[in-house]
């Protein structure tokens, strides 16, 4: 579903990718694990056509979507849960939901997505008048999902879903994200928590420096031992 071919990104004369090389097939959940720094969000702002890279290519289902603005990435069905959230905070829980219908292709769906939203996430659906700015982070987090939810997306990225949130919210984090993969969306999950994100992924990438390092079954990347020391202190 998802190919990404030597990309490289800099930053003025800061290279943050370096050849990076990786694959999604339909149904998977992949996750790209590495320190912070390791160019992690970079590879999702570049596939998502955020930042541009130098070289290389990504496509999406046989398509050449590289340096396509995000508007028309997302139009192809690539949904982007942003690193901190960033719902808008003034708006209402019900508006913010509603900003994220606004794509064509989820136009004519809005009503019935807005409703399988409010159904997985109750707490949004009791808060749906109020500011998204007054809700707690991990009620923020949700939005941000549902929010996503709501452009129709076939493959989700998730950038650090798990960063600022207390450990049992972190548990449902991880819990919503296994069963929307388990309703058939496609998962590319960024995330520092190692063992977590390898524990339900599919297949795992190990980015250090800019660079794939390591890759596999995230089982067998979870029992590596440069993974295990590197990431796990074990």
């Amino acid at each position: 579903m998802l190919q990404v071919s030597a990309l490289d990104l800099f930053y003025g004369d800061a290279q943050a990718l370096a050849g990076v090389s990786l694959d999604i097939a339909a149904g998977e959940i992949v996750a790209i694990v590495g320190a912070n720094g390791a160019g992690k969000s970079s590879l999702i702002r570049a596939i998502h056509g955020i930042e541009t890279p130098a070289r290389g290519t990504v496509r999406f289902d046989g398509t050449d979507i590289t340096g396509w603005p995000s508007y028309r990435v997302c139009e192809t069905g690539i949904g982007h849960v942003a690193e901190g959230r960033q719902v808008f905070p003034n708006l209402t829980v019900l508006e913010n939901l509603e900003m994220g219908a606004v794509l064509k292709r989820a136009r004519a769906a809005e009503k019935a997505t807005l409703e399988r939203v409010l159904a997985m996430f109750p707490r949004l659906a009791e808060r749906r008048k109020q500011s998204a700015g007054t809700l707690s982070g991990g009620e923020q987090q949700m939005l941000a999902i549902g929010r996503c939810l709501m452009g129709q997306p076939r493959l989700i990225m998730f950038d650090e879903p798990s960063l600022g949130l207390a450990p049992a919210i972190v548990q449902e984090m991880f819990r919503i994200i296994r069963g929307l993969n388990e309703e058939g969306l496609t998962i590319l999950l960024v995330e520092q928590n190692v063992m977590a994100s390898l524990r339900i992924a599919h297949r795992g990438y190990v980015l250090e420096n800019g660079r794939i390092e390591l890759q596999g079954a995230g089982s067998e990347l979870l029992s590596n031992d440069r993974v295990r020391q590197a990431y796990l202190g074990l």
